[in-house]
Parts: structure tokens; C-alpha cells; sequence
């Protein structure tokens, strides 16, 4: 990030923090989606995230005071963000948990040649995408919380280790170290058992009335597949270190634009008597 942004972005705080709710309004749009992309992979789908991302921006608008610019901007935002993800407990998967052992042994013994077309007019190439792309996603819920956290900021958004292990209270050797177990851990799960992404037998295509009965997709809401791509600036990700061999296996960790439900949420409460109350607390 360039000198003159970085004022920019100073600037905009201090006028927050004052009450200008269109400088706020800014702000909270930098982070957005960032803020919303490490929900969904925390979470495992698009409405906890929405519902996650929406407290997480809530706590960044209440303590923004609290900023001091001793770190990154977006560095402190991700703070804030794993904190609250780590312990969040209102999320579906936080009720139903899941191991890679009942993952591998549904796709080992589910009866997907049993079940009935329930595609409902939707094209199966797409219900396929979607599927790959949810299937990869709620695998993560597979890891600990913590874990997952690690995945998730060195192969998603690619952090140096020394910023990913301020975040996480940690030494850089320590993150280096558990990022590249959890790596491992998710690339011979996929080896073993996904034909799109590594080499086992379970291919989309065959599994989409499969998972439609079982409700883990739906041919009337498509949310991976109708997300629009998002090209996150964290300023630190450039910096991020080679530490193993399985960065190339991931190419699922997209990222996506921040739902129009979350941005009517955010901009409800802005708008809203909410917003006064917090501003003249």
C-alpha cells in the first residue's frame, strides 16, 4: 500500500471515528469482502457467513478508535474477524460437526446410482460446479477451528507468516510449521478420494442427486456459482513465503464479492437508529 493510500485511509478513519457516517461507510466497504470471504471459509456457508460478517463489521465500526496504525489496516481487521470466528457457535456446522472420516466414508459407500433426477430443469453442468465448489468448502469444516483459520490465511489469502502469526498470537515458525501440516492433511485427503482435485474416483457429475436429497445443495439457490469474483487487496499477501509443495492444489480458495443481502444489511444499519445510538455512545 502506497504512502498517499495509507493517508487516505488515516484520514477516512479519523473522520469515522468523528461520526461521518460516509467516511464509515468507506471504510467498512474496503473490508467487506475480506471480511466476508474468511467467514464462508470459517463457516461453511453463505448465510452464516453473511450473518458472521455482519457482527464481525459491527465490531470494527465500534472499535475503531481503537485503531493506532501500529499495523496494517486490514491486518487489525483480521484480528478482530479470527477472534470472533474462532469461537462462533451459531453456525450450522457448529451443531452438525464433521471429520474427514465421514466425509471419506460417504463418498466410499453413499448410493449415489439410487437416487432419482432432482434436478428440476437445472443444467447438471452447473449443479456439478456448484457442488465442487460447496463440497470443498464445507471440507474445511472437517479441521479445527484453529486449523482451519491457518488453512485459510496462508492459502487463501497468502499472508506472511510473520502477519498471519501476529493475528494468531503465534511465532512465524510456529504458523510455518501448522500451516504446512493442515496443507498436507487437506491435499492426501483430496489425493485419496476427489477426481477434480486430486486423484480419487469421486466426481461431481456423479454425486449431484446425491446431494441435492441429501439438502447439502439446492437447484433453486446457487450460491457459489452465482457469486461474483473478487480480486481482495491485502497489502500483505505479496510477501507471503513458499513453505512447502501443495500450494498449486488449492484452486478452489476463491474469492468471491460480499452478497447483496450483507451489503443491505451493513447499509440497513448505517441508516438505521442503531447506527445513532453506537455513534454517540
Amino acid at each position: 500500500m502506497s504512502t498517499k493510500v495509507k493517508q487516505e485511509l488515516s484520514e477516512l478513519i479519523v473522520q469515522a471515528t468523528a461520526g461521518d457516517k460516509a467516511a464509515l461507510e468507506t471504510v467498512l466497504a474496503g473490508v467487506q469482502d475480506l471480511v466476508f470471504n474468511l467467514s464462508l471459509r470459517m463457516l461453511g456457508t453463505f448465510h452464516d457467513a453473511e450473518d458472521a460478517s455482519q457482527d464481525i463489521l459491527l465490531k470494527v465500526m465500534t472499535h475503531l478508535s481503537s485503531f493506532k496504525g501500529e499495523s496494517a489496516f486490514t491486518t487489525w481487521v483480521f484480528r478482530i474477524a479470527v477472534n470472533h470466528l474462532k469461537d462462533y457457535k451459531k453456525h450450522m456446522f457448529a451443531r452438525l460437526p464433521l471429520s474427514f472420516g465421514f466425509y471419506g466414508d460417504d463418498i466410499r459407500s453413499g448410493k449415489v446410482q439410487d437416487v432419482p433426477d432432482m434436478t428440476q430443469n437445472v443444467e447438471k453442468a452447473i449443479l456439478a460446479e456448484e457442488l465442487k465448489l460447496s463440497c470443498t468448502n464445507v471440507m474445511l469444516q472437517c479441521l479445527d477451528p484453529e486449523s482451519r483459520c491457518i488453512f485459510i490465511l496462508g492459502t487463501m489469502f497468502r499472508l506472511d507468516s510473520r502477519i498471519a502469526g501476529e493475528i494468531l498470537g503465534v511465532t512465524p515458525e510456529t504458523y510455518r510449521q501448522r500451516l504446512s501440516r493442515v496443507r498436507k492433511k487437506m491435499a492426501d485427503f483430496l489425493s485419496e478420494y476427489c477426481g477434480e482435485y486430486g486423484k480419487g474416483t469421486c466426481h461431481c457429475a456423479n454425486r449431484v442427486n446425491y446431494a441435492i436429497q441429501n439438502h447439502r445443495i439446492s437447484p433453486d439457490r446457487l450460491d457459489f456459482t452465482a457469486a461474483k469474483p473478487s480480486d481482495i487487496a491485502v497489502e500483505v499477501k505479496a510477501a507471503m513465503e513458499e513453505i512447502d509443495g501443495y500450494a498449486q492444489q488449492f484452486s478452489f480458495c476463491r474469492t468471491y464479492q460480499s452478497t447483496e443481502r450483507l451489503k443491505r444489511m451493513i447499509r440497513d444499519f448505517l441508516n438505521g437508529p442503531a447506527f445513532s445510538a453506537v455513534a454517540e455512545a
